[in-house]
């Protein structure tokens, strides 16, 4: 059996080289997401895509590395999305941050 409950949505939108205090950016973010006790976060490397500046960002599959775009999702309740967004925020210096509200959580019954 399977229960619902509303959450929110953060997606981040950063460059894979981006830097944050000696760590790459998207690392850091993780590490903050565990660190405030988040219940989980996927961080999605892509192929391609271009940011606010125009840049884009693409290299032949046999190259894929670099400054491939990432996207970090995180789903939890608004209460700890909102603390989070506090602190990821000024993290973030060239990047995106959306912010999705109302998205149903399904939690699995692992007994089942």
């Amino acid at each position: 059996m399977a229960t619902y409950t509303e959450g929110h949505m953060l997606k981040i939108f950063i460059g894979e080289s981006e830097m944050y205090n000696h760590e790459t950016l998207y690392h850091a973010i993780i590490l903050k997401l565990k660190e405030y006790g988040v219940s989980g976060a996927t961080t999605l490397r892509g192929i391609e895509g271009f940011g606010q500046n125009n840049r884009r960002s693409h290299k032949p599959l046999h190259m894929l590395s670099g400054d491939l775009p990432i996207v970090i999702e995180v789903i939890d309740t608004p209460e700890r999305i909102d603390a989070i967004l506090e602190v990821i925020q000024p993290m973030v210096k060239e990047g995106m941050i959306a912010r999705i509200h109302n998205v149903e959580i399904i939690h699995s019954d692992s007994s089942i």
